[in-house]
This record gives structure tokens, sequence and C-alpha cells, in this order.
């Protein structure tokens, strides 16, 4: 039985049709005092599987009141997916005196799972903040599927070194293209320097690819140097669409064609559902 979260609804839903599962009724209140209670009806007594995005503090409490809800349904197992992990980033105390958030979340979601799966985390040392350690999942190769045709000798880059593979795997899916990437180098939470590699792009369509777009700053910091060197169009595609504040606004004013995403987080940019990558692993 599939049961959802409230931010990943329409990702349940689509898991649910993939594996021909029921998919639970879930209510969410909140009380007068503004605490948060997720209610789960008619669970079934073997494998419940936990779908449920974590972009808010509250998400991550509505996501172990689920868990519990399972169990106390009599749910025999109980598998967590978490299409978006929260507080991914701070994967590390990089201060004196900062917790590692990552490992602290990790620790909360182990405690009611018997198993998770993480789609693309930012960094794959997050999941071995799990006990036990989570699975990553690379949907990735999914947003090959919303890109245009016929692209003009494709170009997908990525905006930094790390994140290659992602753009190498839509690269592959695609069928067609090479790849590249941008040197970043960041300075602060906001402050990040992008200098463009020597690939050609002038009169290619390129199309960059990253695993979360956040806020959208680097990304059309990006797009402004492509648009200068001569691109024909320039596509965005990410898996995780946070797309946070004004990130929608920047990255059209840098001249991108379209911006997809999946159903990680369910924003006006999910083209695409990772329910079937996800499938493979349940």
């Amino acid at each position: 039985m599939i049961i959802s979260g409230s931010a990943s609804q329409s990702l349940s839903a689509e898991l649910a049709a993939e594996l021909d599962e029921a998919l639970a009724p879930v209510e969410f209140e909140r009380f007068p005092d503004g605490e948060l209670i997720a209610r789960v009806g008619d669970v079934s007594p073997d494998r419940a599987v936990v779908v449920a995005s974590t972009p808010t503090s509250d998400a991550h409490l509505e996501l172990l009141q689920l868990q519990d809800a399972a169990r106390e349904a009599g749910a025999s197992e109980v598998v967590t997916v978490l299409p978006y992990m929260g507080y991914a980033r701070q994967d590390a105390a990089f201060e004196p005196g900062e917790p590692v958030s990552a490992r602290a979340v990790a620790r909360a979601v182990s405690a009611g799972s018997d198993r998770t799966l993480v789609v693309n985390p930012h960094e794959d040392a997050v999941l071995d903040f799990f006990d036990p350690a989570a699975t990553a999942v690379d949907a990735s190769p999914r947003l090959a599927e919303p890109l245009p045709a016929a692209l003009s000798d494709p170009l997908f880059l990525a905006p930094d070194e790390g994140a290659v593979d992602i753009a190498t795997a839509v690269r592959d899916a695609y069928g067609q293209g090479e790849t590249d990437f941008f040197e970043k180098t960041r300075h602060s939470g906001v402050d990040v320097e992008v200098t463009p590699s020597d690939a050609a792009v002038a009169g290619r369509d390129v199309v960059v690819v990253d695993d979360i777009i956040a806020t959208g700053s680097t990304m059309s910091e990006a797009v402004a140097v492509l648009s200068d060197r001569g691109a024909a169009r320039v596509f965005v595609a990410c898996v995780h669409p946070l797309l946070a504040r004004s990130a929608p606004t920047k990255l059209s004013r840098a001249g991108v064609e379209a911006v997809y995403g999946t159903d990680t987080l369910e924003r006006a940019a999910s083209a695409v559902s990772v329910a079937p990558s996800l499938a493979e692993y349940l």
C-alpha cells in the first residue's frame, strides 16, 4: 500500500498505478495550537510504502507521523521513499558548534523505517547517515523524455564537474549530443562564480542539467554566459525543481526556453514522473 505525504500526492498516485498497489486514504490537519496531525485509514497489514518529499520542516514531522501511523495500523514492513530529502545539503558541520543536519534528519527517519530510498541525493554520503544505509535512486534519465525531439547539435552541460554524471545520464537517455561542464566556485550560500568551459556553443541547442535548482542564481548566471556565446536555445533540466523565491523569473529573464523537472517536488515545471524509476526498487 502507498501512503502519501502532502507534498507528494501526484507522485504517490503515479507510483500506485505503476505498481498496481492501493493508495491509502490520508488526511492532514493542524490543531489550534499549530501542531500537525497526519491520519491514515485502511492500511494493509503487509508492506506500507510512505512516499514523502520533505521540502519543509513540517513535511519532515508529517513523514514521521505517517511512518508511525502505518506501524500503529499493523503494517509488517515500512519502506520510506524520500523523493526529495530536505536538509541533505547540510551534510557537514561547516562551522564549530553547527549540527550535521542531514545526519539528524536521517536518524529520525530511520527510526520508523525498515528500508529507505532517496532520489538523487545531493551527496551520496548522506545515505550512510541512515540505519540501515539508504539506497539512492537515479531518476535523471527521466529528464530526457520532455526534451524537444529534434535538438540541434545538442550539448548537455552541467553547472559544475560534480553534476557531469547527471548530464551524461540525460544525454545517454536522449540518444545523442556531447557533455561538458562549467567551473563553479561557491563563495557563500548565495555568491557563486561560474566560469565557462571551452565547449563550443554557438548555434547549438544547450541543455543545462543539475540535480536541484534552488534559487536559480547559479543556473541563470550559467545561462547568461551561454547566451553571450551565441547558443541557439537553452533548456534547463533538473531532478528536483525546488525553484524557490524568484527562481522562475530569474531563469526566464536569463533567456531559458523551458525548464523541465520531475515530480520529486510538485511544481509547474514538473514535466515527468520518477515513479517508473522508483518502481524498479519496490
